[in-house]
């Protein structure tokens, strides 16, 4: 059996907005280095040693119109105004929860938290 080329296209299959989010995220992620991507029914996870980012559709468990939620593990609390949520499920780990509208929103900042969780996964 042949490997899906685009796993990440087909989990946003049907949601065009979502799908051009997710392909902005996976160019970002591309950029720090190796990785893997592991896409189940409910998100795509980017992972080096442990997991260090989430990609997920929203509308999939509650009335959203954002196409895509990206959710990135820091050892710290980031207080950008920008994060949807931010929790803290155990101690040393904070998940925070970017709410993306359109690619254009993957700029710098994504950028820089992506790479900072990056290297913490290492």
């Amino acid at each position: 059996m042949t490997p899906d080329p685009d796993p990440v296209g087909d989990f946003f299959d049907g949601h065009p907005e979502g799908a051009a989010v997710a392909a902005a995220v996976v160019a970002a992620v591309d950029e720090l280095g190796p990785h893997t991507v592991r896409v189940t029914r409910s998100q795509v996870a980017f992972r080096r040693r442990v997991a260090f980012a989430w990609l997920w559709r929203p509308a999939q468990y509650v009335r959203s119109e954002v196409p895509a939620v990206l959710s990135i593990g820091l050892a710290t609390r980031d207080t950008s105004p920008r994060w949807k949520e931010v929790v803290q499920p155990s101690p040393g780990r904070w998940m925070h929860h970017l709410e993306l509208s359109r690619p254009e929103e993957v700029d710098d900042d994504v950028r820089d938290w992506l790479l900072t969780a990056y290297d913490a996964a290492g």
